[in-house]
């Protein structure tokens, strides 16, 4: 099949990574992917990653940015058809934005069958933290997106509610949540990573992603300190707003020397970081997200550390194959870091059943591509013989 896949995203993140693994795993099953996106890649080139991004929004007043989301839409539809009267694609997938109607749009025009991924509920998300002066205006196009799309894919049940709760049928959602790569069940040992920071011999607690203080790694800064062992050490790999305040939150407790903060980590790295952390660490985490982490953490057989939220829950089962902790009890997460750090074995076998129930699952990004195609496959029967989903 031929994927018109169009987003709204510049920046170089997890947003890109989720972007690039699944247009990667479709194109490894043999499907032609058109990229419609604000740089115009149009074949998808890797680009690096990076801790920036946002100029944009942090440079205009919040009014004048949400309007300037809806004026973007008429240039970006108008990209949009040109790609399809260039490529004739046969189904339309596009990454959710607040305010971002051109899919919707070309979906009416071309009677093209159109898939939103969804990974947050973005009018919600932005009213939470400030970031949002149309209210009303974001929730009602929010809701107009989702129900215009023929399959709405959050990546969460979580989130699945959320949209449902907009108006969506049950019979137009399907959940596929973030995966691991090919890469990540790869052998890896992590011991050239110990010797690059001179971690030998040292227990690590390991972070990877870009860390924002809604993470809660400090807990894991303040845990460290209360514990009193010099061989712990919180590896966190990669980077973010949260850095400079961890890094004096570390100083203030004087547990400097057992933080290393590597700063931003290209994907091909990523693995043999990841496989160096003896605890893998999810200290806190949004209610409706689908932790990329999570999944290589799995991948790499790491015990993991991390909150007993519904979400997490979708995937993860306490004493099965993580560790889990009562998100808003501080005493439980430290009681839980405890007992991981002290029982070697437990550690074993809970990275094991992480690493076999990812495989079980199949929660890996070709796997997803399966799931994607199998949805546009029906997407498409029902486009030709007139049926309704």
């Amino acid at each position: 099949m031929k994927f018109l896949y169009s987003h709204r995203t510049r920046s170089a993140d997890g947003q890109y990574v989720h972007i690039r693994e699944l247009t990667d795993a479709l194109r490894a099953r043999g499907h032609d992917i058109i990229m419609a996106s604000p740089g115009g890649e149009r074949e998808g080139a890797a680009k690096a990653l990076s801790a920036g991004g946002g100029q944009w929004r942090s440079a205009l007043p919040g009014a004048l940015y949400e309007l300037g989301e809806l004026a973007y839409c008429a240039p970006a539809y108008w990209r949009l058809r040109e790609y399809y009267s260039n490529t004739r694609p046969d189904i339309l997938y596009q990454r959710y934005n607040l305010f971002y109607y051109p899919g919707v749009w070309l979906k009416r025009a071309k009677n093209i069958p159109l898939m939103i991924e969804v990974n947050a509920p973005l009018a919600e998300e932005r009213a939470r933290h400030g970031g949002l002066s149309f209210e009303g205006l974001a929730r009602k196009s929010e809701a107009q997106i989702w129900r215009a799309a023929d399959m709405v894919l959050p990546v969460t049940h979580v989130l699945a509610a959320k949209v449902r709760a907009a108006g969506v049928p049950d019979e137009k959602i399907a959940v596929i949540q973030n995966g691991a790569s090919e890469e990540f069940l790869a052998p890896h040992d992590g011991r050239d990573i110990r010797v690059r920071y001179n971690l030998e011999g040292k227990l690590i607690l390991g972070f990877s992603g870009f860390v924002r203080d809604w993470h809660g790694v400090d807990r894991v800064v303040r845990a460290i300190a209360r514990h009193n062992r010099p061989d712990l050490h919180l590896l966190l790999v990669g980077d973010g707003p949260a850095r400079a305040g961890l890094e004096a939150l570390a100083r203030e407790l004087g547990v400097a020397s057992q933080l290393t903060i590597t700063g931003v980590v290209q994907r091909d790295q990523m693995p043999d970081h990841i496989a160096a952390f003896d605890i893998a660490l999810q200290p806190a985490v949004t209610d409706y997200a689908s932790p990329l982490k999570i999944f290589e953490y799995m991948a790499l057989a790491k015990p993991i550390l991390a909150p007993a939220s519904a979400n997490i829950c979708e995937v993860l089962k306490d004493q099965e194959d993580a560790a889990l902790f009562a998100e808003q009890d501080g005493g439980d997460f430290n009681n839980a870091l405890k007992v991981l750090v002290e029982d070697g074995d437990l550690r074993a076998r809970l990275g094991a059943a992480a690493r076999a129930s990812l495989i079980r699952q199949d929660l890996t990004w070709s796997g997803n591509a399966r799931r994607v195609e199998a949805i546009a496959q029906t997407l498409l029967r029902d486009k030709f013989t007139g049926d309704k989903i």
